[in-house]
């Protein structure tokens, strides 16, 4: 990220743009129906299955603690890359793939405390308003994705 361009994707949630570092990004895709995973965080809306691969789904309004939403014509599935796992995040639109630069880019560190300081990587100055980049690693902690891979919750 230091000086280098990056291309990011946008998306809205909740009212707010947030967008994910396309490197991470596998695919987006239309909503569809997840096989729910008794005893799951009650974020995580199930399981896809993406060309015979096995995707957890995470609804990102349960797990930044946003009000619940059913999803929309304009809903999607990003596809990303988690670790070393692939997993799927629900957002409420996706709006473009754009191209950032060093000099609109602030380490998260600097602007964002608090809680939710963790999934967010840097922060964009973007015309006029500011766009959270997150960092999808923080997405989710490790024991839930364990959790997830396994598909029952240790306890």
């Amino acid at each position: 990220m230091a000086g280098e361009p990056q291309q990011v994707v946008v998306f809205d949630l909740s009212g707010e743009i947030y967008a994910l570092d396309i490197a991470f990004v596998h695919e987006i895709i239309r909503i569809q129906p997840a096989t729910p995973v008794p005893g799951a965080a009650d974020y995580i809306e199930g399981l896809i299955n993406l060309r015979g691969r096995v995707v957890p789904v995470v609804d990102l309004r349960k797990r930044f603690g946003l009000p619940i939403r059913a999803t929309g014509d304009k809903s999607r599935i990003i596809v990303v890359q988690v670790s070393d796992d692939i997993v799927g995040v629900v957002v409420d639109a996706v709006s473009e793939v754009i191209t950032v630069t060093a000099d609109v880019i602030e380490p998260a560190a600097r602007v964002v405390t608090g809680l939710d300081a963790e999934y967010i990587r840097s922060i964009a100055k973007l015309e006029g308003h500011l766009v959270a980049v997150l960092h999808p690693d923080k997405i989710l902690d490790l024991p839930e994705q364990q959790e997830m891979a396994l598909g029952t919750p240790e306890r």
